[in-house]
């Protein structure tokens, strides 16, 4: 069994429009090549053509049931018809989780004006997950996107369950400080790599993963996701194979975490 976290279908070949349809064949064509059995749709803090909303999203992963959406929420943009939207769709059991992108937008994760999104979350008992880490776009500000950010939201909301995405890449260590301390806070191993591993690159990640296992201990709190279409899947699941983890430590990273946290009946798959 293997679910996948973090997966996009945005457009970022931005030369040419590409409809949502395709991007989603595109994506569970990839993962039936890669015997992938479930992924999560994050999107976007903004909508364009290339960038579909949540609402468009959900709509058109009906009847693909190895597929979950997780709802970008803009900082600078959200307003109170979004967030209606956004609690008709968890009432409606329609999404898992939300997304919000400090880095991209000029926010730190404990910025008094989210405190109404983190309530929506323990109410619904859903996950929020936080970008973090380096940024694809230059244009990102770093400085808010650090993980260490992800501490105060962790001790001000006990009951809210938090995804570092990225693992705070390439503040690894600090994000293993943050997941170690706070027994609410879980981390995805996506978009270390922009399309595949190289053979160094592989073997340094490697030993950061299995660094932070190591101190932070059973990885309970660890999440597989790749980023596609940013990273590339077949490349991402050698990697995982590579890890020196026992076969039911790789399983709770590969599956049995996700299933739990996102609430995914994976008896449907």
């Amino acid at each position: 069994m293997i679910i996948d976290v973090h997966t996009h279908i945005n457009n970022y070949h931005e030369d040419r429009v590409v409809s949502l349809e395709e991007c989603l064949n595109l994506l569970t064509d990839t993962m039936q090549e890669n015997k992938v059995d479930y992924s999560l749709v994050l999107t976007s803090y903004k909508v364009n053509e290339h960038r579909p909303s949540t609402k468009k999203v959900v709509e058109a992963i009906s009847g693909r049931d190895n597929l979950g959406v997780v709802a970008g929420i803009s900082y600078l943009n959200y307003n109170h018809r979004d967030l209606r939207e956004i609690s008709e769709f968890l009432d409606e059991g329609l999404i898992k989780g939300l997304k919000l992108y400090p880095g991209y937008e000029p926010f730190y994760p404990n910025d008094k004006r989210l405190q109404v999104v983190y309530d929506m979350a323990v109410e619904y008992n859903i996950p929020v997950m936080f970008h973090s880490g380096d940024t694809y776009s230059p244009t990102g500000r770093i400085k808010y996107s650090h993980p260490i950010h992800i501490d105060d939201v962790a001790v001000d909301f006990p009951d809210l369950k938090i995804v570092i995405c990225h693992v705070g890449n390439p503040w690894i260590k600090d994000c293993m400080e943050v997941v170690y301390k706070n027994k609410n806070v879980y981390s995805d191993v996506s978009g270390l790599v922009l399309g595949n591993f190289s053979y160094k690159f592989e073997r340094f990640m490697k030993n950061e993963l299995e660094e932070m296992i190591t101190y932070a201990g059973n990885p309970q709190y660890l999440l597989y996701g790749t980023d596609w279409p940013i990273s590339n899947m077949h490349s991402y699941l050698n990697f995982m194979k590579q890890l020196d983890l026992p076969e039911e430590k790789k399983e709770l990273i590969l599956w049995k975490n996700a299933a739990e946290l996102f609430k995914i009946d994976v008896s449907k798959l």
